[in-house]
């Protein structure tokens, strides 16, 4: 297949929106490592993941016989929104489930762009928030991370004072960690137009240490309309099985969302799995405890490395690489440990590396202390490796 849809099948009209969009950077698959290393033990510290699995509640239920297979699932979700309504403290009404949270960027782009509005986000970004605007034909304006590796609040601020129709906002910032205090989020919020979407990711948000706002709990007091993005894929561990909410300010804009979604769109293993994890949330914050325990420490050792690493409120470290990142990253893989290298243009030298067992991040700190700042050995390492 060519590069260009077009140069194949001339007479077919396509959507220019959708032919343009930049490729989604998503991490080596077990078996595309093992096969591209030809080392059996790899560490997979790309996508965020937790090292730990999912809770054994989530198994249990899963192989109780409850799954009907050849049904239909809810196509609202009800028990799951029912379960979410009671431990957030809002209507049910107001929430809307996706097939991940990325289903839900995907719904509030299409809800709330047009061709031509403008979507605000930072710089560097999650990929969806810049290619679902991009996809409805929406201009995006990104604005940079700071020196210091944190959210440039005066610069957002000035954005969004030229009112957008809808910022895209990570707290905790994939990929960066930084996440937005009181006083930063009050400060967008005060320059929030009454005709944005704000549209809050909070994917990482059972990662953030106690002094980061409860992100549903600032906007509703706040007044603003809003939507806050939430996962099972992360601290829950049930990325493989996709299933994410979103939790709006209003009914009717929850009803735009559910509208903007396909029918079926969660399955019905995914939803007995969600609620079967709400209800053992003792061992997801154990869990937790163990992975930002584990960030500290890894961010601690490359920092005492040399290595310029962001702080980081989420479930992984962002550092410079001292070169390209894609470089590392095959140098890295040689190791048999799978990190993602971050594309976007002015931020090729970044690396994002998940935190995974102790035992892994061990091997991390171990290759990242050889690599980083020694060409020689990333060279001899692709010259010798895969």
């Amino acid at each position: 297949m060519t590069d260009d849809p077009k140069s194949d099948l001339p007479a077919l009209s396509f959507n220019s929106n959708i032919a343009a969009l930049p490729k989604y950077n998503a991490g080596l698959t077990l078996a595309a490592a093992r096969a591209v290393s030809r080392r059996h033990d790899i560490a997979r510290l790309a996508s965020n993941e937790n090292p730990y699995g999912c809770s054994p509640e989530v198994a249990r239920v899963l192989a109780s016989g409850a799954l009907e297979i050849g049904r239909y699932s809810d196509p609202g979700c009800e028990v799951l929104r029912a379960e979410l309504a009671m431990r957030l403290d809002v209507s049910a009404a107001e929430i809307v489930i996706g097939n991940g949270s990325e289903e839900m960027i995907a719904a509030a782009a299409r809800s709330f762009l047009t061709s031509g509005a403008v979507a605000l986000t930072v710089a560097p970004c999650f990929g969806l928030h810049e290619i679902e605007a991009l996809a409805v034909g929406a201009r995006v304006v990104k604005v940079p991370m700071t020196d210091a590796l944190g959210f440039d609040v005066t610069a957002l601020a000035a954005a969004l004072a030229t009112k957008p129709s809808l910022v895209f906002l990570p707290s905790p910032w994939n990929p960066v960690g930084a996440a937005l205090d009181a006083l930063q989020l009050g400060e967008l919020v005060r320059a929030l137009s009454p005709a944005t979407m704000f549209v809050l990711d909070e994917a990482y948000r059972e990662f953030v240490p106690p002094e980061i706002p409860d992100g549903i709990r600032f906007l509703r007091a706040a007044r603003v309309p809003h939507i806050v993005l939430r996962t099972f894929s992360k601290a829950y561990g049930l990325a493989g099985l996709r299933v994410g909410y979103a939790v709006c300010s209003d009914s009717r804009i929850a009803r735009m969302l559910f509208a903007a979604k396909t029918p079926f769109n969660v399955n019905a293993a995914a939803q007995l799995a969600a609620v079967a994890a709400l209800q053992d949330e003792a061992w997801m914050r154990a869990a937790v405890r163990r992975i930002t325990a584990e960030r500290d420490r890894v961010r601690n050792e490359l920092v005492a490395r040399g290595v310029t690493v962001a702080p980081s409120a989420a479930n992984f470290v962002f550092f410079d690489a001292g070169l390209n990142g894609s470089v590392l990253a095959r140098a890295l893989l040689k190791d048999g440990i799978v990190v993602k290298p971050w594309l976007e243009a002015g931020y090729t030298q970044f690396v994002r590396a998940s935190i995974g067992t102790p035992e892994e991040n061990d091997r991390l700190i171990e290759s990242v202390e050889r690599l980083v700042g020694a060409p020689a050995l990333v060279e001899a390492a692709l010259v010798d490796g895969p």
